[in-house]
C-alpha cells in the first residue's frame, strides 16, 4: 500500500478520508489498492479508513480480527450490529467528505462495489460520500514503467502474430482446403503460447455476419469455413506470461482472396476516421499543456464522425476500454453510450480505442492501444489504414 501517495491524492483531491469496506469479497478493489494478502474467508464486515492527514484507522469483527493486521493504523473491534454502528461513526467522526467505491446513479458500474445500504448508514452520520473514481484509476490504472514495457513486448509478438494468421488463412484459402474460424483460433492460441504470451480466452476470429457479433467466439460446433470472398474480422489480445504484465488488444478486418466491395471500403472509412478523431482528441489533450480529457469527451470525438455518416445505430458500444494487468481495467474507459464516464484519462495509462459499425451482412471495428505520458499520447502498434487483401 502507497499511504503517503494516497494521502498526497487525497490531498489534491480535497477530500477529507478514503474509507474501504469489504465482506465476502465483494471490492477487490480493495483489496488491490491496500495489497491485502489472500487472506481466505471474509464473513464479517471489515473498514479501513485512509486519512488524507494523520493515521489509518480499522474496525473489523473480533473473530475475524486479525483481517487487517498487515496494515498501518490502530484497530478497534466490534461483535453487535449496536457496537458496529457506534464504533464506525466514533472511528469517521473527524472527517466529513469521505471517498468510497461509489458511484452517484450507478454511471460508473465498475468502481461502484458499496451497497447502498452501508451509504445510507454513513449519510445518518452527516458524511458526505463521494465517488472514489478518479482516485481507484490513480492507484489501479497508472503503469509502472516495467508493465509499459510489457506492452510494448506483447505488441511487438502479437502484431507479428496476426500477419502470421493472416497469411496462413489466405493460403487455406486458395489451396481449397479452408480454415475454419474455430481452426483459426486454436492456431491464434497455440502461436500466443508459442511466442511467450497468454491470453484468458478466444480471439474473435469471425467471417461476415459473424463479424457483427462483438463478442463472437467460435465453437468447434458452430464455426463457418473462411473461404475465399468471405470478409474477416479478428480482434485478439493477449499479454506476457508473467503476472502483472499489461495487455495488448487489436482488431483488424479484411477480405479474403478478393477486392473489398465499396460498400465495404466505405464503412471502413468512416470506422478509421472515427478512430483517428478519438487518437487526436487525446493526443491534443496531452500535448496542449497537459489539458484535463474525460474518458466521455474521447467517445464523443469518435461517435460524432460515426453519426455524421448515418451510421450513428451500428455503433453499439463505446470507443475503448482501460487496459492494465487486467484486459479491461480500472481506469477510465471512453465512453459515453453505456455510460457517462466522466473519469479523466491519467499520464501512465493504457487505453484501446475501438470504434465499429455492425451491419447486417458485415461488422467493421479498428482496434489500437495508446499509452500517455505526462505530455504526450501515442499509438503503441500497428495502424490499419486500409482492409488488409488477405
Amino acid at each position: 500500500m502507497e499511504l503517503s501517495a494516497i494521502q498526497a491524492a487525497l490531498q489534491s483531491a480535497r477530500v477529507d478520508a478514503w474509507l474501504f469496506y469489504d465482506h465476502h469479497h465483494r471490492d477487490p478493489l480493495a483489496a488491490a489498492i491496500l495489497g491485502l494478502p489472500d487472506h481466505g474467508l471474509v464473513s464479517r464486515r471489515w473498514y479501513y479508513v485512509i486519512p488524507a492527514q494523520g493515521d489509518p484507522r480499522k474496525l473489523v469483527h473480533r473473530i475475524e480480527a486479525d483481517k487487517l493486521d498487515s496494515l498501518p493504523g490502530s484497530k478497534g473491534l466490534y461483535s453487535s450490529w449496536q457496537e458496529l454502528e457506534t464504533g464506525l461513526d466514533a472511528m469517521l467522526a473527524p472527517w466529513h467528505r469521505i471517498a468510497m467505491q461509489y458511484s452517484p446513479r450507478n454511471a460508473i458500474m465498475y468502481v461502484s462495489m458499496v451497497d447502498a445500504g452501508t451509504i445510507e448508514l454513513l449519510r445518518s452520520f452527516d458524511k458526505e460520500i463521494v465517488s472514489s473514481a478518479d482516485l481507484v484509476s490513480r492507484f489501479q490504472a497508472v503503469l509502472t514503467e516495467d508493465q509499459i514495457d510489457s506492452h510494448y513486448a506483447a505488441q511487438k509478438a502479437l502484431d507479428e502474430i496476426l500477419v502470421q494468421g493472416f497469411q496462413f488463412i489466405g493460403s487455406r484459402a486458395r489451396s481449397g482446403a479452408p480454415a475454419t474460424e474455430y481452426d483459426m483460433m486454436l492456431w491464434f492460441r497455440e502461436a500466443i503460447d508459442r511466442a511467450g504470451l497468454t491470453t484468458d480466452h478466444g480471439p474473435n476470429v469471425s467471417i461476415n455476419e459473424n463479424s457483427s457479433n462483438s463478442h463472437y467466439e467460435p465453437t468447434a460446433e458452430a464455426s463457418r469455413p473462411i473461404v475465399s470472398g468471405s470478409f474477416l474480422l479478428i480482434d485478439i489480445w493477449a499479454r506476457v506470461n508473467r503476472p502483472g504484465t499489461c495487455w495488448y488488444d487489436i482488431t483488424w478486418t479484411g477480405t479474403v482472396n478478393r477486392e473489398p466491395s465499396e460498400k465495404e471500403r466505405v464503412v471502413f472509412a468512416v470506422v478509421r476516421d472515427a478512430r483517428d478523431a478519438a487518437i487526436e482528441a487525446v493526443r491534443q489533450a496531452f500535448t496542449d499543456g497537459g489539458h484535463p480529457i474525460a474518458g466521455f469527451e474521447a467517445d464523443d470525438a469518435a461517435r460524432a464522425v460515426i453519426r455524421s455518416a448515418g451510421f450513428g445505430q451500428h455503433f453499439t458500444h463505446r470507443t475503448g476500454h482501460n487496459i492494465g494487468a487486467e484486459l479491461h481495467g480500472s481506469g477510465a474507459h471512453l465512453d459515453n453510450l453505456e455510460t457517462h464516464d466522466e473519469r479523466r484519462i491519467l499520464p501512465f495509462t493504457c487505453f484501446s480505442v475501438e470504434p465499429g459499425i455492425y451491419l447486417p451482412e458485415f461488422g467493421v471495428r479498428s482496434e489500437v492501444n495508446m499509452i500517455t505520458s505526462r505530455d504526450n499520447a501515442v499509438v503503441t502498434g500497428r495502424i490499419q489504414r486500409d482492409l488488409v487483401r488477405i
